[in-house]
């Protein structure tokens, strides 16, 4: 399967897509207006990237506990668990006059909702296309990542300029409702896995096994720390360049990541894939160098798109870890991955907003990225280990 014509013409991954482009809308629209509403209120850099992307923080504890039940639950329900909570907390940041600490409260709700479930989306996307189709079909979820956050940055930025950020949260709660029904009303429900140990305990035990592998683990980590401190530089994007210059921002940087994507899943053939992690794992990091040198907002949105180009590096990377885990716990493979990497972004979004708290936006930004090319530098021979050319052990328990 290489043609977006042959997995369109699957009607279930058709709604899987309406489905994530609307709720990639929700989170883009209604981040942007509680990160513009905090820094507002604050002035504090740290709590205005915290608000933007600290939420995943919180989904630790369902990964250590409940993260099975991405297996154990029927993938459907799983799937629609995540937008309905986020509808109910965009619903209540729009109530007038909370303090941040409220505002960071509610920004809990969907994540301790979604925090057992976050693997069900790739598991049902698996069980939607053949295994031929399983990259491509990445990719083309990642495309409407980067539309929607492109379009929902875009227009939030454009809206923040003419009204306050709270008439977005309404917007951002609507959308994410009608993801939730499209997947309930489009996507037929498929069996959970059967187990005969507890959740807690199935949940620690295949997290034991995922993490304890030579072959996994690097594969994790290459995932989520560099693309975290990356995020962190995104996270940035506010006191850098004031409410609309961020808007822009956030919009390149998505507008690039759906061009790799685009390119990773549509264009590169097979057996070319695995050759480009390196390659564009350097890319995520290296453009936001040139931030040293305080370039115009005209400038810094290039460098920007040219970046997250290089997140397209996750798409070989996680057909690896397809190659490296069974049926059996793929759901709470990908939910560990999608765990890490929000984790990751959350982190280098506290870890960016504390150091430009004290040494200014645009310096952090250009730490992050150095170190962000270090650790990947550094994570490259373990890497190895998970290569096409080298047998893995199947996780499968």
């Amino acid at each position: 399967m290489r043609t977006y014509r042959e997995i369109f013409a699957l009607p279930e991954f058709r709604v899987l897509f309406l489905a994530r482009c609307l709720t990639m809308a929700a989170i883009s629209i209604g981040s942007l207006a509680l990160g513009a509403t905090t820094y507002a209120s604050t002035g504090s850099p740290l709590l205005t990237a915290l608000a933007m992307f600290g939420g995943p923080l919180i989904t630790l504890l369902g990964s250590a506990t409940v993260l099975s039940a991405s297996d154990s639950m029927g993938p459907r329900r799983a799937s629609t668990i995540m937008p309905i909570a986020y509808a109910a907390a965009f619903l209540l940041q729009a109530l007038p006059h909370l303090s941040w600490g409220w505002r960071f409260a509610i920004l809990a709700i969907p994540f301790l909702a979604g925090s057992a479930t976050s693997g069900s989306t790739m598991r049902l996307l698996h069980d939607i296309v053949p295994p031929d189709g399983f990259v491509l079909g990445r990719a083309t979820l990642n495309i409407a990542v980067g539309v929607m956050q492109v379009a929902g940055y875009g227009l939030g930025g454009f809206l923040l300029a003419w009204c306050t950020p709270a008439t977005l949260f309404p917007l951002a709660a609507v959308a994410a409702l009608a993801a939730a029904l499209s997947i309930r009303l489009g996507v037929r429900e498929r069996p959970g896995v059967a187990s005969g140990k507890g959740l807690m305990t199935r949940t620690r035990e295949v997290n034991r096994a995922l993490l304890g592998s030579p072959v996994t683990r690097p594969l994790y980590l290459a995932m989520w720390v560099p693309n975290g401190l990356i995020v962190g530089c995104e996270a940035l994007f506010v006191p850098h360049a004031g409410q609309a210059g961020a808007g822009y921002l956030f919009a390149a940087a998505a507008a690039g990541m759906l061009l790799g994507d685009v390119v990773m899943g549509r264009f590169v053939p097979p057996r070319h894939r695995d050759r480009t992690i390196e390659p564009l794992r350097m890319l995520l990091a290296l453009p936001y160098l040139g931030f040293a040198f305080s370039p115009p907002l005209a400038v810094a949105l290039v460098l920007a798109f040219i970046a997250s180009a290089g997140y397209a590096a996750s798409l070989p990377l996680q057909e690896r870890l397809v190659a490296a885990t069974g049926p059996q716990t793929r759901g709470q493979a990908f939910g560990l991955c999608s765990t890490g990497l929000m984790v990751g972004q959350a982190v280098g979004a506290a870890v960016g907003g504390a150091l430009a708290t004290a040494v200014g936006a645009t310096h952090a930004i250009v730490a992050l990225a150095a170190t962000s090319a270090a650790i990947t530098a550094a994570l490259t021979p373990a890497l190895q280990r998970s290569a096409p050319t080298r047998g893995s052990t199947v996780v499968t328990r």
